[in-house]
Parts: structure tokens; C-alpha cells; sequence
């Protein structure tokens, strides 16, 4: 069998890893000329930490994880209102969470990667029917699957079932990502994610290594994406944070140094058309304030690929993968928009000084599986649990 997969972003890389595990033929194409250098740091956890155990990477996701010891809110005179230890959240979590640049989780997912996984970069689909694809370099593929995992500006997701504007939801937030080089800034946040206490914008820290900052931002906006002006975006809405903030965003880098883009959803009735599917952020993108979508793009890659290794034929094994997983990723989003926005981005001082007041009280004995919960949100089932009842399934019909 032999599949062609768009974006070799987190959900591409291990659906390529995990279909060639169960013997397809895979091409695996990226825009991009090359790997990511930038993104954000992840905190990672949930279904996705299930399905990296599942696949046996668990001992090097946790090589490759970064060793934060504590979390901490800072005020705009760089006072601390908020310290927590950064084990709170591993006890909550039974131990399953890593902090991990997204570009170093890409890493480990490329490097698992199979013989049989032929990567092209700088390439795209530009045209797509249901067994065939051509690419950017006018190359013609046949496939028996055809899948978008090309992030929440998807390509195929635009040539198969309509413009983005049908599905994208946006949140109403502009976000970057940057990493900077600052001895300074390093020595006060090693060991820490540290993140101002502001309304409407938040300007997040943790140390890397050797004097190395990642740096991301969100800011509340109506304003439109302009990539050439992501710096000076940056350097006006962030500017009176405090000391600390002020040093890091006037070491911004240019902005083609940087990732930036709106923060929004995709919100899908259906992500299969015959043998094409999408997964990930082209198909159920939660948004950077639901903090899970490099764990649901893992866990979606994984479950598709299992119930297509099963004998089903294509199409009813995408349908099981929808029907299994559609349910758990609009939940998250719901979840998201209901909850976790406020929680991430006060707008008002009472929301501030109620996160405040919950982040506090997660050191009280009994109380941090509660702001857990709500800052985690995650299925009833494992993702082993839905991959089994799905093969369960395919191979009753």
C-alpha cells in the first residue's frame, strides 16, 4: 500500500513513522526547505504521551525533553505572585509530561522515521483527486491515501473540501515564537517557565541551554497576520511588561526568524472524502490556548494509522478513525473555549487574581488534580483503548 502524506510537521511525521511500522510505502512532502528551527516549548501530555509510549519513544521523548523545575507568574515590576514546583503538575499528570521544543519532538519523530518513508522537502500538492496527486515539481502520484497533515492553513483541506474560511474559527489573538541568546535574561528564568501576569497579552520564558531563551507571545487583536511586521508587532504590544519583557523583545529577531500567526480553531463536520484525510491541525487544529495540539496531532496520526492497518479497506478505516476520534478532538475544543481562553488570557483584573488565587491553592494537599483537570482537559479513554475498540470493530464488519 502506498500512502502520500502532506506536512512533515508533528502529525505527518509519525503517521509516515507509524504507517511504514505496519508496511506502507510512504512519501512524506514539506513546503519547507528543510526541518523547522523555531517553534514553541510544549508542554506534553495526554493522549499524545500515550501513543509515544505505545510506539516506544517514550525514553527518548524524555531525552529530549527540557528540565524545568518550576513555574512561576511574574508581575510588571518582575516580582513573583505566583511559584509553583513543576513536579505539581507531573504528580497530577501520573508523571506523563515533558516540556520539549516543538522543533526537538519533530526531531525524535523524523529520526524514528523508516526506510521506507521517502521525505521531500520544498515541495506541495497542487492538485489532488482521489488516488492521484501532483506535486509543486509536477511530479504525478499514485496513492491508495492521500492525507493533509499541513497545518491549520491546509492545502488539501482546501482542495478537497472547500476554503479555509468555511472551518477556520479565529480566536480573536495573534501569537510568535522566537528564541533569543541573552546571559542575562537566561540566568533568570533557567529551570523556570516563567510568564508575565497581564491582561490581554502574555509574554512566556523558559531557558534553554548556553545562554539561549525560547520566548513565545499572545495578544489579544482584531488586526490582521502581517509576517514582515512581525517583529515591530511584537516590540509595540509587549513593550511596559516589565524590565525582564522589555529586555527580551528588544532582542527580538527579524521576523523571518520568527514564527508567528493568528490563534484560531478548525472546526470540521468531517475530515474524509474517499481515500484523502486530513489530521492534525488541518483537521482539528484546539488553538495555543488549549496547550494540546502536538499531543492531538499524535494521538490522531497514531489512530489513523492503526485502524489502517487493519484489513478494512481504505475508506472504512478513515471512517473509523472520524468516528473514533472526532468526538475526543471537538470536545478538547469545546473544552477550550469554554474554559481555558479565560484562564490563559484574562481580560479583566477578577479573572487575573481568580487564576492567581487557583494557581496558589494547587500547593494546598488534594487541590492540583482539580486546576489539573481544567488546564488539561483529556478523554476518558486512552488512545490504545480507542485504537483496539476501532480494530475491534473493523474486523467484526
Amino acid at each position: 500500500m502506498k500512502a502520500l502524506i502532506c506536512g512533515a510537521g508533528i502529525a505527518g511525521l509519525t503517521l509516515a513513522g507509524r504507517l511504514n511500522h505496519h508496511g506502507w510505502d510512504v512519501t512524506l512532502v514539506e513546503r519547507a526547505s528543510g526541518p523547522r528551527r523555531h517553534g514553541y516549548m510544549i508542554d506534553f501530555s495526554g493522549a499524545g504521551f500515550d501513543a509515544v509510549t505505545a510506539m516506544g519513544l517514550e525514553p527518548r521523548l524524555r531525552e529530549k525533553a527540557g528540565a524545568v523545575s518550576e513555574f512561576r507568574y511574574i508581575d510588571d515590576r518582575g516580582r513573583t505572585t505566583v511559584r509553583l514546583d513543576y513536579g505539581v503538575f507531573v504528580k497530577a499528570l501520573d508523571g506523563q509530561i515533558v516540556s520539549i521544543m516543538r522543533p526537538a519532538l519533530e526531531e525524535m519523530l523524523r529520526d524514528a522515521l523508516g526506510d521506507g518513508v521517502d521525505l521531500r522537502y520544498g515541495l506541495t500538492v497542487d492538485q489532488v483527486t482521489e488516488e492521484t496527486a501532483v506535486l509543486s515539481d509536477g511530479t504525478v502520484l499514485e496513492a491508495d491515501l492521500i492525507v493533509g497533515a499541513d497545518g491549520i492553513h491546509s492545502r488539501i483541506r482546501s482542495q478537497v473540501f472547500g476554503p479555509e474560511t468555511q472551518y477556520l474559527r479565529d480566536l480573536g489573538m495573534h501569537t510568535s515564537a522566537f528564541v533569543i541568546e541573552d546571559q542575562e535574561v537566561f540566568e533568570q528564568v533557567r529551570g523556570q517557565f516563567v510568564l508575565t501576569e497581564s491582561l490581554d497579552r502574555q509574554l512566556g520564558l523558559y531557558g534553554l541551554a548556553d545562554g539561549q531563551v525560547a520566548a513565545f507571545t499572545v495578544h489579544r487583536t482584531d488586526a490582521e497576520i502581517f509576517p514582515d511586521n512581525a517583529r515591530e508587532e511584537v516590540r509595540r504590544e509587549f513593550s511596559g511588561l516589565g524590565e525582564l519583557a522589555d529586555r527580551v523583545i528588544s532582542r527580538c529577531p527579524p521576523s523571518r526568524e520568527m514564527y508567528d500567526d493568528q490563534v484560531a480553531q478548525i472546526r470540521m463536520p468531517r475530515w474524509t472524502e474517499g481515500r484523502v484525510a486530513l489530521v492534525g491541525d488541518a483537521a482539528y487544529a484546539v488553538s495555543l490556548v488549549a496547550g494540546q495540539g502536538a499531543s492531538l496531532g499524535v494521538a490522531g496520526a497514531y489512530l489513523l494509522a492503526e485502524m489502517l492497518a487493519t484489513e478494512a479497506a481504505v475508506p472504512e478505516a478513515l471512517a473509523e478513525y472520524e468516528r473514533r476520534w472526532h468526538p475526543v478532538a471537538t470536545g478538547i475544543q469545546e473544552a477550550a473555549r469554554a474554559r481555558v481562553i479565560e484562564v490563559f488570557l484574562p481580560r479583566t483584573r477578577r479573572t487575573l487574581l481568580l487564576r492567581r488565587w487557583g494557581f496558589r491553592a494547587m500547593n494546598l494537599p488534594g487541590l492540583h488534580h482539580l486546576m489539573t483537570g481544567s488546564l488539561f482537559p483529556k478523554g476518558s479513554r486512552s488512545i490504545t483503548e480507542l485504537s483496539e475498540a476501532g480494530r475491534a470493530q473493523l474486523r467484526s464488519t
